[in-house]
């Protein structure tokens, strides 16, 4: 009989905890955080989407680079600044364009945003603003790649593709205090 041993250090692993907002989810392995899960109707719904798209297992243990990121959330949905510059990413799953694009976006801090045509431009890609937005929709890490501060280039806020969608996005612009489709913030409660 085979001993039974300790899973890997690559086996992806998932944690959901609570915000302000509601259940948000951590995915990772030993290289990075991979995924990113935003509240979506209830805690079950979140865990069972990232549990589903990470093809990870639970985990209470969590990295000290993942705790740290955990706590940033937490107080980012508490209204506090909060940057995520420093959280390693694995971005074995993306492709070298996207990977580009997340790593630029990453620079765009709180309370400031950028267009899709700028974000080409930065990249050195100025034509590339349609598949700049593309990547948006499939960025696995909503927030800590901030794809909420990426508006279109008429100031409008765009899409979004978390739970709750631009309403979410333009909450979550609010909670900064940057201004989208002409709307002054709204503060102080994100979902007041």
């Amino acid at each position: 009989m085979a001993p039974i041993t300790a899973p890997e250090s690559t086996d992806p692993h998932f944690h959901v905890f609570d915000t302000a907002i509601g259940a948000c989810g951590l995915a990772w392995t030993d290289k990075g955080l991979f995924q990113v899960q935003l509240p979506e109707a209830s805690e079950v719904a979140t865990e069972l989407r990232l549990g589903r798209i990470a093809g990870a297992a639970w985990s209470d243990t969590l990295p000290k680079n993942i705790a740290e990121c955990e706590a940033r959330m937490r107080a980012y949905f508490e209204g506090d600044p909060a940057t995520f510059t420093d959280i390693d990413l694995d971005m074995s799953r993306v492709n070298a364009f996207s990977a580009r694009i997340y790593t630029a976006l990453r620079k765009v801090g709180w309370g400031k945003t950028t267009s899709y045509g700028a974000l080409a431009r930065q990249i050195g890609d100025p034509h590339a603003a349609r598949a700049i937005g593309a990547a948006m929709g499939k960025n696995p890490w909503p927030l800590v790649v901030p794809c909420h501060r990426v508006l279109a280039a008429s100031g409008k806020i765009g899409g979004f593709s978390a739970y709750g969608g631009r309403a979410t996005k333009r909450k979550m612009l609010q909670l900064e205090q940057s201004d989208a489709d002409g709307a002054a913030p709204t503060l102080p409660g994100l979902f007041d």
